[in-house]
């Protein structure tokens, strides 16, 4: 799985239609929010939809926003208030689409490595604003992150291979 680093030349940037722009990140919020908790629980279709935009289009500002958007989204559809998701997501859009810029993340285990560390940076952001702003009480499991984080990705790599057909140069 090499990780490589490549220039400014080397780096495609990916544009989507606004269709895609749009319905899949609503996709991905319907299904996280209507399907079985107990089932899917462990799974965060939003946050793969804002990795794989956000390492896509690398581009800061872009994913930034695309994870606010989709994390505010998110937060209005949750039990938790409104901004937790939100700040956590803008995190994760903003470092994907930075490391996107940086390392070519088109192949499947860097994906898969990717998707694994975003998803803990997500957890840490989210349960850092949950306990220290909103006094909410979480607790904290290195076991369950990490394989939930395995699982993200493993369910991120097929997404992302799917996701791969809506892509167009610039």
């Amino acid at each position: 799985m090499p990780i490589t680093y490549t220039s400014g030349e080397q780096i495609e940037v990916y544009r989507f239609s606004l269709p895609v722009t749009v319905g899949v990140p609503l996709v991905a919020l319907f299904l996280q929010a209507f399907l079985p908790r107990r089932i899917f629980s462990i799974f965060d279709l939003p946050l793969l939809v804002t990795i794989f935009f956000a390492m896509a289009r690398r581009n800061p500002v872009s994913g930034l926003f695309t994870g606010a958007a989709i994390g505010l989204a998110q937060d209005m559809l949750g039990p938790y208030p409104i901004g937790i998701y939100g700040i956590a997501k803008t995190v994760v859009g903003y470092g994907a689409s930075s490391l996107g810029a940086k390392l070519d993340v088109e192949n499947a285990g860097a994906r898969l490595l990717v998707t694994l560390g975003f998803y803990l940076v997500h957890q840490a952001v989210f349960f850092t604003v949950a306990r220290g702003m909103v006094n909410l009480t979480l607790n904290w499991s290195w076991k369950h992150g990490i394989l939930a984080g395995l699982a993200n990705g493993v369910v991120g790599m097929v997404l992302y291979f799917v996701l791969d057909k809506f892509k167009h140069r610039t």
